[in-house]
């Protein structure tokens, strides 16, 4: 399964950086974040437009898509 929001295309990404010690920076560990995807079903006539090309199928979607699927 691929980690990826089918509509939008978001995936992961790596995240990292440096903290301030006492006299030095010392680099933290790089962490790999994951989009909030989630399985859904596009219903058959969606109001929004970039949703027809998936009406009527279930799609792996990020948080941020299925928010703008339920606005009218």
């Amino acid at each position: 399964m691929e980690k990826e929001c089918q509509i939008c295309g978001k995936s992961s990404s790596m995240g990292g950086g440096y903290y301030k010690l006492i006299s030095k920076y010392n680099p933290s560990p790089k962490k790999r974040k994951y989009p909030n995807l989630q399985k859904v079903t596009v219903p058959a006539n969606p109001s929004n437009k970039k949703f027809n090309d998936f009406a009527g199928k279930k799609i792996l979607a990020c948080a941020k898509c299925i928010k703008s699927l339920d606005k009218n």
